[in-house]
């Protein structure tokens, strides 16, 4: 298993739509990704789940992919996430990403029918040969309808050259030490369950994979910074600083939420597109509570 140089907070923007339901707004995603950039973030990674790739058509995914990693220009990692239903569209947009200059490509496998083993190999197996870039596997059972476990997701990355890490994002923390223990530390693996943070920085999870860092890049970062400075104390007081707004976040649904947040900062990056609504006025004034509340308690 070779390790890569993804390390630290990856940071998962929001795809801004222009008003009343249009189409991207290329020109705020672009100034939403210089943003987190600047803050510091380790790396960034459009399109996933928080940025609404699922609901998006092709022409408009394209058009995302091209801005964001234009705006990233080179300055840190930029991983593109890619969730298709089909394997003919997956290996599409991976090569896509590669050509736009992605450096990491991320793939959420989709599925209406249920997908067996040997189906789920062939589709990361498809697009991992067809792309040059390393291939992030995510796992994200509750969003893609198909769960991976940890031993199928480290014999995609033994037996596939260009497969190298892992995203988990099911919630279960034993399956982060499951693939700690299953290679000896040797696989990098991603934690995407926001309320899991410090502990799976403490399993060995190579980075935090986050929307927070769209609304809280300073605190984010300091828990990763803490971690890796092994100040366990400081890494607690931090992370419970956060924690009931990153649990808000993932209860209301990444894109309403965090667009929610940003409009309360001043950034306005449109509202969900249809089925998800916007936050309600209820919502709005409890994550104004918490994003207050959070930025005003002395670390």
């Amino acid at each position: 298993m070779t390790r890569t140089a993804l390390d630290g907070i990856i940071a998962y923007p929001v795809t801004p739509f222009t008003p009343g339901g249009g189409t991207v707004d290329t020109g705020r995603l672009a100034e939403l990704t210089d943003r987190l950039v600047r803050s510091g973030c380790h790396a960034v990674a459009p399109l996933g789940s928080t940025g609404e790739s699922a609901y998006l058509s092709d022409h408009e995914w394209y058009a995302a992919a091209e801005a964001a990693v234009s705006a990233v220009a080179g300055r840190v990692p930029t991983v593109v996430g890619i969730a298709e239903l089909t394997t003919r569209g997956a290996v599409e947009r991976a090569r896509f990403a590669e050509r736009a200059g992605a450096d990491v490509v991320m793939v959420l496998p989709l599925s209406y029918w249920r997908l067996d083993e040997r189906e789920i190999v062939r589709h990361f197996t498809e697009v991992a040969d067809a792309v040059t870039v390393p291939v992030m596997i995510y796992n994200n059972p509750a969003t893609a309808g198909v769960d991976l476990p940890p031993e199928l997701m480290v014999r995609l990355v033994r037996e596939v050259e260009n497969i190298t890490m892992v995203k988990e994002s099911s919630g279960d923390i034993q399956r982060m030490h499951r693939l700690h223990r299953l290679t000896d530390g040797a696989l990098p693996f991603y934690n995407g369950s926001n309320p899991l943070a410090l502990e799976a920085f403490a399993a060995g999870a190579a980075g935090w994979c986050t929307a927070a860092a769209c609304l809280v890049p300073e605190l984010t970062l300091e828990l990763h910074r803490t971690v890796r400075a092994g100040d366990l104390e400081a890494a607690r007081r931090v992370f419970y600083r956060q924690l009931p707004l990153l649990s808000f976040l993932l209860r209301g649904g990444l894109p309403t939420t965090v667009k929610a947040g940003l409009a309360l900062a001043g950034f306005e990056a449109g509202d969900p597109r249809l089925p998800l609504l916007p936050l309600d006025a209820a919502g709005r004034a409890e994550l104004a509570g918490l994003l207050a509340e959070t930025a005003g308690v002395p670390a």
